[in-house]
């Protein structure tokens, strides 16, 4: 059996060959078994198709950083399937995969579920800290909390094996892989966007989610123009396998009535057919490692970049210093920042950030090395740490941060880089401690 393509995704089929399909997607740090309990009944009227992640599930590490790579990915899956035309019901990420190819790729959606979704999932700093936690400790921390993110207490008691299930799946995920999915999280938004979601939408949450909660599905359905809420109670946030009857219940009633197949009277077949698979352009590959246990923009300063007939640089600056300081870093600074201060913020976002640390010729670890010798040398212990967090969320590990303040202290000086290693160590302490 040949591997999955780097350009498409792991996955299996069931049901009638000639039934119209229907997409189960998975949510972070999860395989397609979570919708195991799903599967019997949907199958009886559906070809179900369910893909993995990747890195997840034994799935081939090919790490993806966005939501959209990630629904390229799918589609390409498909289109070498021959699939053209399906529902699609998907789980926290995979709502977000469901969203992003709603407003992409309508065509393509017939009907649509959206599980444990939001158009936003919290704050881009809090996924970007999650990278940071794997990055130095691995998976076990988030892969042992999970339970109580995903179930609610009484659940996860009464369930033990469940709950050793979800902890199991976790830890057998790519860890590289996870922080992609992580960084594709933190820069999923499409709150201005829902408006143009045209399908007939079912908006699914737990009454007890604290992940994404029925706050953020009445965002969505009051940003959808064709949706509906359904709020299950005595469910967390992976309502699929805390609540497997409730959700499948739901996603029959919805499908069956806001998904109506078209035929082709010339020939009496539904028009959304699952081709037979290609061995070749996407094979499907069985998990290897985990079995089913559970059936703003200001003037320009000096000379107006307009003038040089290059594009004004402050935008994308201001995304870079987010992504690279954090959304609260830069919140913080920018709401300091008054008339005395507000030109030097707006300089230093459209050259330092959009000019210098957007250019293409350096990557960010190779940046934040740079940038860290340099107020190393320079005795800005201040900046130092702020740039310290900022190498952890451009990969560095705190191995590698020690290195280069090593490094540093052999030309810039032992007092400096003493100085240094005092603020780096808080710091990293500070970010690398998983949150129980």
């Amino acid at each position: 059996m040949s591997e999955t393509p780097p350009n498409t995704l792991q996955y299996r089929f069931d049901g009638p060959e000639e039934a119209p399909v229907l997409i189960l997607g998975p949510s972070l740090g999860t395989t397609w078994h979570m919708w195991d309990r799903q599967v019997p009944e949907l199958a009886k009227q559906w070809r179900v198709f369910r893909f993995d992640l990747p890195g997840h599930g034994g799935a081939p590490a090919y790490p993806v950083g966005a939501v959209d790579e990630i629904a390229t990915r799918l589609l390409a899956t498909l289109d070498a399937l021959g699939v053209q035309r399906f529902g699609y019901a998907g789980c926290a990420l995979g709502g977000a995969i469901g969203l992003e190819l709603a407003l992409r790729h309508p065509e393509r959606i017939a009907s649509l579920t959206l599980i444990a979704a939001s158009p936003r999932f919290g704050t881009a700093d809090e996924f970007r800290q999650r990278g940071v936690i794997v990055r130095t400790h691995g998976l076990d921390p988030i892969a042992r909390t999970s339970p109580d993110r995903w179930f609610t207490g009484g659940f996860a008691s009464a369930q033990p094996a469940i709950t050793e299930w979800a902890v199991q799946m976790v830890r057998t995920t790519d860890p590289g892989c996870y922080i992609s999915a992580c960084e594709a999280l933190a820069s999923f938004d499409v709150r201005g966007e829902l408006g143009s979601v045209g399908v007939p939408t079912l908006v699914l949450v737990g009454s007890e989610d604290r992940v994404t909660g029925p706050a953020e599905a009445r965002t969505l359905v009051a940003g959808i123009p064709d949706a509906r809420l359904a709020v299950v109670p005595g469910a967390s946030h992976l309502v699929p396998v805390e609540q497997p009857a409730a959700v499948t219940d739901l996603l029959v009633r919805h499908f069956s009535t806001a998904w109506q197949p078209a035929f082709d009277s010339a020939t009496g077949q539904i028009a959304i057919p699952a081709a037979p698979v290609n061995p070749v352009l996407a094979a499907p590959v069985q998990p290897v490692r985990m079995a089913a246990p559970i059936a703003e923009i200001a003037p320009a300063v000096a000379v107006p970049v307009q003038m040089t007939g290059r594009p004004d640089p402050y935008d994308a600056g201001l995304k870079v210093r987010r992504e690279v300081l954090g959304d609260a870093h830069v919140d913080r600074t920018l709401a300091q920042a008054d008339e005395f201060s507000g030109d030097f913020q707006e300089f230093i976002t459209r050259y330092a950030w959009g000019e210098i640390w957007d250019r293409p010729g350096l990557d960010r670890r190779s940046r934040s090395c740079v940038t860290l010798t340099a107020l190393v040398a320079s005795g800005h212990l201040e900046e130092l740490a702020s740039h310290t967090r900022a190498a952890l969320r451009n990969g560095l590990t705190p191995g590698e941060i020690k290195e280069v303040l090593l490094q540093a202290a052999v030309y810039c000086g032992v007092p400096a880089a003493n100085s240094a290693f005092k603020v780096a160590q808080q710091v990293i302490a500070e970010e690398t401690t998983p949150t129980e």
